[in-house]
């Protein structure tokens, strides 16, 4: 029995010794479905066509069997969901709606995803792919759309052109109205025709602005959805724009929609060092003993952007730093990075894991919190506009576009432990890492070769997000030499030079999981309104006491408010000491 790695899963796929072929995925049969217990459980087995020998079972990352129709991805009372009966044999088809197919994510994130999907041969064998916006359209029009920005950016294979060609083969345009039952049942009779018969799984993407989010779903519930596959539904951020709105927003989608029919996507939790820090952690010894209070001094996360608004202001200034990147993005990386150990790798484990984090931590207030907008400045010769010149925002606007702020989480392992986290427009550099400072060594032998400086010899380690992915720690070392005289470098693990392999987008990971139905990287709603009851009370503050940011110049490091918050807890930010 051989053991193969499928490179579109995180988990492994045992198989006979004997061959197989593409017919062994053809049939598909339920030996046990039973109502009566949790709607998440159910059993699946393949059969080979040619040989009942050549039997396996693919597995997703969550342990699950892939491509099955489960109740999960509906209860018995919502409209999408019905009891499913799967033939003997019966094939399936997975159809995938881009709603908003016009706008710029789907242009330059989803279609290019898709497309690396069926590149890496990742889709099913029956897959077709649907845009569907107002923008009146035809087939031909949207592949053309498509076309520009596909690549082959993966490896440069000599049948790119071919696979380009065939993909967009498999897609196909529908115009009309967000709100239109029956724009949605022309849809639905497209999809059916290019389904031919077969099982329908059907996934949509709602690349739209929230504010049709649930127009939508009720047209797809009614007129689009699968009869007798699953359907699943993906929800781009932002998720209201408070706790009130997020819970609204949620209450609107389950009118139509079962929990476990809902993917809120966080693009940053398909990050390729997001992934990897429950591993780091989990499974090396050396990390995991002195992931605690006892060892840790500070953990900073930390999100800069070296460009501005620039004409996009209109949709920033309607939300601000804090709801577009501290309240999701940051906040969803600290709840990774401060729960226990799950129970499993399960998806439910691990929310369950992020969740008491987040309900272990304490509410904003204003003194935990620098707030930031970044003014004209002039640098290497060009002057660039401040955030209130931008012709889309207002002249008067307090929108913050940078925020420091200090978060505590008030539990045994972390009691005492400063949060920090710091995202900006318009700063010095692109960056985005989590920086984690350990303690002094107590009674250090070698503190007089630091001076007074006592941060020169703190252990650091760094995952470094993006750019140029990569994990270091900061050690102290002795320079060669006769005398006594101490260095600080790193141990550094560089993803470039260590994989030759280039890393996929993190959309192509979150797309993939959602179509095989693993949960594990998507917000559950009981996360959502835990990580909104976090900055609600703050962001009303902001608002009502109409309180005015510090102005930076664009280019810079940020207000200086940001290092005086940092001073308060003993802690100075790691992006700064110019050492990386």
């Amino acid at each position: 029995m051989a053991t193969q790695i499928n490179p579109c899963s995180s988990s492994s796929t045992t198989f006979p010794p004997s061959s197989l072929n593409q017919e062994t995925f053809s049939s598909a049969k339920f030996f046990n479905f039973s109502t009566k217990s949790s709607p998440s459980r159910w059993v699946f087995k393949i059969h080979s066509r040619i040989n009942p020998k050549n039997q396996f079972e693919l597995k997703s990352s969550n342990g699950y069997p892939l491509n099955a129709i489960s109740l999960q991805d509906g209860a018995a009372e919502k409209p999408l969901a019905k009891e499913l009966v799967l033939p003997e044999q019966a094939e399936s088809n997975l159809s995938v709606t881009v709603v908003g197919a016009s706008g710029d994510l789907a242009k330059k994130k989803i279609f290019p995803a898709l497309f690396a999907l069926f590149y890496e041969d990742c889709l099913p064998q029956n897959f077709t792919i649907f845009g569907y916006a107002r923008t009146k359209m035809t087939d031909e029009e949207l592949r053309e759309m498509i076309s520009r920005t596909l690549t082959c950016r993966i490896d440069k294979r000599e049948n790119c052109g071919d696979k380009m060609e065939k993909f967009l083969e498999r897609c196909f345009y529908h115009s009309g109205q967000y709100n239109s039952e029956e724009h949605f049942a022309e849809l639905d009779s497209k999809m059916k025709q290019k389904e031919g018969g077969k099982v329908s799984n059907r996934l949509f993407y709602l690349s739209i602005p929230p504010d049709i989010f649930v127009d939508v779903v009720r047209c797809a519930s009614g007129k689009a959805s699968s009869k007798n596959g699953w359907t699943r539904v993906i929800v781009e951020k932002p998720f209201g724009r408070d706790a009130e709105s997020s819970g609204e927003l949620t209450r609107s989608l389950k009118q139509y929609l079962a929990e476990d029919q809902i993917f809120r996507i966080d693009h940053y939790l398909g990050k390729e060092l997001v992934e990897n820090l429950s591993v780091l952690r989990f499974s090396n010894l050396v990390f995991e003993p002195l992931w605690s209070r006892n060892y840790i001094r500070n953990v900073q996360f930390i999100f800069s952007e070296d460009f501005g608004t620039e004409g996009r202001g209109g949709y920033f200034d309607n939300y601000g730093i804090i709801r577009d990147i501290m309240q999701n993005h940051l906040l969803q990386i600290l709840a990774l990075f401060a729960m226990e150990t799950p129970v499993s790798l399960d998806a439910e484990d691990i929310r369950n894991e992020k969740v008491k984090v987040l309900r272990s931590m304490r509410r904003l207030r204003l003194e935990d919190v620098v707030i930031g907008q970044y003014k004209r400045n002039s640098k290497d010769g060009k002057t660039h506009l401040g955030y209130t010149e931008d012709p889309t925002v207002p002249n008067d606007s307090l929108t913050p576009t940078f925020a420091a702020a200090a978060l505590f989480i008030d539990n045994a392992r972390w009691d005492g432990v400063p949060f920090l986290m710091k995202a900006g427009k318009a700063l010095n550099t692109r960056r985005a890492e989590i920086r984690v400072q350990f303690r002094h060594v107590p009674g250090n032998l070698y503190k007089r070769n630091f001076g007074t400086d006592l941060d020169k010899a703190t252990n650091e380690l760094v995952l470094r997000v993006q750019p140029d992915e990569a994990i270091y720690l900061k050690i102290n070392n002795k320079i060669p030499g006769l005398g006594m005289r101490l260095d600080r470098s790193d141990l550094n693990l560089l993803y470039s030079a260590r994989y030759s392999k280039e890393i996929p987008d993190a959309y192509e990971r979150l797309l993939l999981d959602a179509i095989e139905g693993e949960r594990r990287l998507f917000i559950r709603s009981d996360e959502l309104d835990a990580a909104w009851s976090i900055f609600t009370p703050l962001l009303k503050e902001l608002e009502a006491k109409k309180i005015a940011p510090e102005l930076y110049p664009y280019g810079s490091r940020g207000p200086v408010g940001a290092h005086y918050l940092a001073a308060n807890y003993n802690v100075r930010w790691g992006d700064l000491t110019g050492d990386d």
